[in-house]
């Protein structure tokens, strides 16, 4: 087991944060933003791997982070979007099965309030996956539209508008992108998707598990000290893709994070989470390598769909577009005599 010195300094230093415990902290999430980036093939916008962009999405990855402790009510209304505690057959606490979850946090709500649940103990953290693609889509939209704009339009100034929105829009889909790839790589934490998430707790427990507060001494200093980008490329999954609605999609992500949860309680029964125990790095490297085949997976499917999606008001399908409608500048932009 880790040494008392080791664990308390981990302790201590995770204890000067606002809210629960923050998944991976800096090295984790920086390897994930960086690695799901790098790895993208080369059909998504070139851009995206651009070493530039890849430094970036590894810093924005840690944003969610990095803002805890700035008051009230953001962090009470953040917090919870880090984790989701799933019971040891899937269920969100004592409301549905991940599997069949109601449309919004809204509706969990009102089902876990019937249960005398709390949606601030269960966590969101699978509403905020699937806001993060929705809106990731729709920024690969607009991007489609802009550059398809810029290359052929007509009318100067409108060619113009297009050129300097398709580089806003780049700065909009790097910013959404690195700060929704945190909780891409949050799901990959088991103690983010379980109820055991900082020892095993008042459940069941025939195998002893530890009910030490190990929730930092893992993610954090362990991680640090034994988990490094090359490591993680080389523990990369395959790409996936699956075909499920996107919902269907995070939850079966979920319950893979999940399952993870009494292999890591047992291996650190083991004394597997010692400094530099090949078990402990092995398990652990695997986990930040799920995260980022998943946000390379999930940014795939997010370019591939947004060929579906709609711009501006009313809504004009980019399929459409790149067949060969005529472009949507009025609905993106507006009244075209207000341009400069």
């Amino acid at each position: 087991m880790l040494s008392k010195a080791f664990a308390g300094a981990a302790l201590a230093a995770i204890t000067v944060l606002a809210g629960p415990a923050a998944a991976w902290e800096s090295t984790g999430h920086r390897i994930i933003g960086e690695l799901g980036m790098q790895v993208l093939p080369a059909d998504l916008p070139a851009f995206l791997k651009e070493p530039s962009v890849v430094w970036q999405m590894g810093e924005l990855s840690r944003e969610p982070d990095r803002s805890r402790g700035a008051g009230q009510p953001h962090d009470e209304d953040l917090d919870p979007g880090h984790f989701i505690d799933l019971t040891d057959d899937g269920h969100v606490l004592d409301g549905p099965m991940i599997t069949d979850m109601p449309r919004n946090r809204d509706a969990l709500s009102a089902i876990l309030h019937t249960s005398g649940s709390d949606l601030h103990k269960s966590g969101w953290l699978y509403y905020n996956l699937i806001d993060g693609y929705e809106q990731l889509v729709k920024d690969f939209a607009y991007y489609r539209a802009d550059r398809i704009g810029a290359e052929r339009s007509t009318e100067p100034r409108q060619k113009a508008w297009y050129v300097s929105d398709l580089k806003l829009r780049r700065e909009i889909i790097i910013r959404d992108l690195g700060y929704w790839s945190h909780f891409v790589g949050d799901a990959s934490q088991p103690m983010h998707a379980s109820i055991h998430f900082n020892g095993w707790g008042d459940y069941p427990n025939p195998n002893g598990y530890t009910q030490d507060h190990i929730h930092a001494p893992f993610e954090g200093a362990f991680i640090t000290a034994n988990v490094t980008l090359a490591r993680t490329r080389a523990a990369l999954p395959a790409p996936e893709d699956c075909a499920a609605p996107v919902g269907q999609c995070m939850a079966q992500y979920l319950l893979a994070t999940r399952a993870k949860i009494e292999p890591l309680y047992a291996l650190w029964r083991q004394n597997g989470f010692q400094p530099g125990d090949p078990r402990g790095v092995a398990f652990a490297t695997d986990c930040i390598a799920a995260g980022a085949a998943k946000l390379r997976d999930f940014v795939v499917r997010a370019w591939h769909d947004s060929r579906d999606a709609t711009v501006g008001y009313p809504g004009v399908k980019i399929s459409a577009v790149e067949a060969g409608a005529p472009l949507p500048f009025e609905a993106m932009y507006g009244d075209p005599d207000g341009l400069l």
